[in-house]
């Protein structure tokens, strides 16, 4: 394979965090594993959001609390309508923070991010974590996010007028998208093959308006939408 393709193949990587001796632990970590890449390493807010257009990350791994504009206002604006429409190809951010089921790192799920991590947490579990957000997916489980969403005293909303517009299927499909489980899951559960599930989701998505999974289960629980299995 060549050097072009090889890139192209790769993770690209955006570390954001005020510690200089932790982003550079982390890009250690990071470039060490196959397939991923450091492609850029700022100490504020600010600067990640104008990193994100310069670099085009795939992942963005932001720490929560920092000066000048902390990582929650910095997930806001990377994913704000204008900026999102403008960009090439998506971006995920997982938010990473020292404190468990943090008020910060629920908010910016809401504003698009696909996770959190504690800055504790091991090589082995960060590369897995750049994976699983990579390819749609949360890093922490339904129930771990539902708890992390209650913390907020969140308000639920009522439910948007597009949902009505889901089909029968659609919405059994979104009930097991919000539930966690994958397209292979739902195939079984709902006897289709997964390519027909991977159509029900897009539609879902652009139905809803949503970027991708995790923002359905978002969705679902601040809409009083999450059902029990």
């Amino acid at each position: 394979m060549s050097e072009e393709a090889r890139a192209v193949d790769e993770i690209r990587v955006l570390l954001v965090d005020d510690q200089d001796l932790f982003r550079e632990g982390v890009a250690v970590i990071v470039d060490a594993q196959p397939g991923m890449r450091v492609v850029g390493s700022v100490d504020n807010g600010v600067d990640a959001v104008r990193a994100v257009a310069e670099t085009e990350p795939d992942v963005v791994l932001m720490d929560v609390r920092m000066p000048e504009m902390d990582g929650v206002e910095a997930t806001r604006q990377i994913f704000s309508p204008d900026r999102v429409a403008a960009r090439n190809r998506p971006v995920r951010v997982i938010v990473l923070t020292t404190f468990n089921l943090d008020d910060r790192a629920a908010t910016a799920m809401r504003l698009g991010a696909s996770g959190f991590l504690l800055k504790g947490t091991t090589p082995a579990l960060l590369a897995d974590a750049i994976r699983t957000v990579h390819s749609g997916h949360a890093v922490l489980a339904p129930d771990d996010l539902a708890a992390l969403m209650d913390g907020q005293f969140h308000t639920r909303s009522r439910v948007p007028r597009a949902f009505g517009d889901l089909t029968d299927r659609e919405r059994e499909v979104f009930h097991a998208v919000a539930r966690g489980l994958s397209n292979a899951e739902i195939a079984t559960q709902t006897f289709s093959g997964e390519s027909t599930v991977k159509t029900h989701v897009g539609s879902i998505l652009r139905k809803l308006g949503l970027r991708d999974r995790v923002q359905v289960v978002v969705f679902a629980h601040d809409h009083g939408l999450a059902r029990p299995e």
